[in-house]
């Protein structure tokens, strides 16, 4: 993994930051695999700074999961329907 694709609005790859435990963290990571896109996972229970990064950029709250595109763009708990629509319907 390379490091400096974390903690930046600007990676090279796709970044999600989430915990093991949380259900929508586990649907994404399961559309990611189903649908074989490459994604770097952060856990956020595991990482300090990358708990901090998230809290930074979601208002001071610990919102997850929070995925942040190549382009910028950012989803933040996002549906299925909304996975589906960014990754799917091109």
């Amino acid at each position: 993994m390379d490091t400096e694709d974390l903690y930046t609005l600007k990676p090279s790859q796709l970044v999600m930051y989430s915990v093991d435990w949380c259900p929508d963290c586990r649907r994404a990571k399961f559309f990611f695999k189903r649908n074989a896109i490459s994604v770097i996972e952060v856990n956020v229970d595991n990482d300090r700074q990358g708990e901090l990064f998230v809290r930074e950029i979601n208002s001071g709250n610990r919102v997850v999961p929070t995925i942040i595109f190549p382009d910028g763009n950012i989803m933040v708990e996002p549906s299925a329907e909304e996975l589906e629509e960014k990754f799917l319907e091109r």
